[in-house]
């Protein structure tokens, strides 16, 4: 591996709830290096670009990874970090043309363009590709546990399988990341996933919103912080072996999550309603493989829920 300061990364979807998080934490992990932001800016989040730490070398590009000319952007680069997506899973039962459209062609032309120039790629999945009636699953499951919960997960497993065979037949230097459903604070964090938004709802003074079956279906979760500990340490294990992975820092029941929040907020209402995200089957998600190579997670519900609440009180002081 080069040494930090001549690194050259890469990131799409840079000012994103995981991106905005993870190009500062790079900056920390690989001081010195270039730090490439892609984004088209369609969700305006421009405050992910401000402060950006100085151990970092940085240059924006605003553009949407469909359209941008890919191969100029990373030559000499050392990896890239897909994260570039329509992300909002319950959204995409409206617009699943677009999603996958969207989502999958921008991974093809990344995975393309990674093979053409040597760069070695890391693609962001979910676990919300299974949809199991197993206790625990792991990356090596059957067809049967792979029910994914939405268009925006069926173009996951999609893409899963383009960067395995471009791996297996052409040599693409790549790794695909299940990861569990993101909690903690980030410059560009949006509020439409469990953790999140149960947060935003309690300090908000707002019920909870729980479908009516799944306060006791477990799922899992990924803490920023491993999130981000995570890719660098793909990257500096050169762990590129074109396989899945999950990265998940618990599972947990929606039961457990709410505990957490009504530690910090007493008063806390839950309101059970029907929501057909929230409609899939109880499951736990196997780590032993990512762990297997090393990684140890250090990420806390408690923490993140405990951040999240904090910054938001700032906001609607009572009195």
């Amino acid at each position: 591996m080069k040494p930090s300061n001549k690194m050259k990364l890469v990131v799409t979807g840079a000012v994103g709830h995981i991106g905005s998080y993870l190009v500062r934490n790079l900056a920390l992990q690989f001081p010195g290096a270039q730090i490439v932001m892609v984004d088209n800016m369609m969700t305006q989040r421009y405050p992910s670009l401000f402060d950006l730490p100085c151990e970092g070398r940085y240059r924006f590009i605003e553009g949407d990874v469909t359209q941008l000319e890919l191969d100029p952007l990373l030559h000499d680069a050392d990896v890239l970090i897909h994260l570039a997506a329509i992300t909002d899973a319950a959204g995409s039962f409206d617009r699943p043309d677009l999603v996958e459209s969207n989502n999958y062609q921008a991974t093809v032309k990344v995975a393309e363009s990674c093979l053409r120039t040597d760069t070695r790629l890391i693609a962001l999945s979910s676990t919300s590709v299974y949809g199991t009636q197993s206790k625990v699953v792991s990356e090596d499951c059957g067809l049967v546990d792979l029910r994914p919960q939405s268009p925006y997960a069926v173009t996951k497993l999609n893409e899963e399988k383009l960067i395995a065979r471009m791996s297996k037949e052409n040599g693409l230097k790549a790794i695909s990341c299940r990861f569990g459903t993101i909690f903690g604070v980030s410059p560009g964090m949006r509020f439409h996933t469990a953790v999140n938004k149960f947060c935003w709802q309690a300090v908000m003074g707002h019920p909870i919103s729980v479908w009516s079956t799944a306060y006791d279906q477990k799922r899992p979760y990924l803490d920023l912080i491993d999130a981000g500990m995570a890719i660098g340490f793909i990257i500096k294990k050169n762990l590129f072996d074109g396989h899945i992975y999950n990265v998940v820092t618990l599972n947990s029941t929606v039961r457990e999550v709410v505990a957490i929040i009504k530690y910090f907020v007493p008063d806390l209402q839950v309101e059970f309603v029907d929501n057909k995200i929230m409609n899939q089957l109880s499951y736990e998600v196997s780590t032993d493989k990512f762990m297997k190579h090393g990684f140890f997670y250090s990420g806390n519900l408690k923490r993140g829920i405990a951040d999240t609440i904090r910054l938001l009180r700032q906001a609607n002081q009572q009195t």
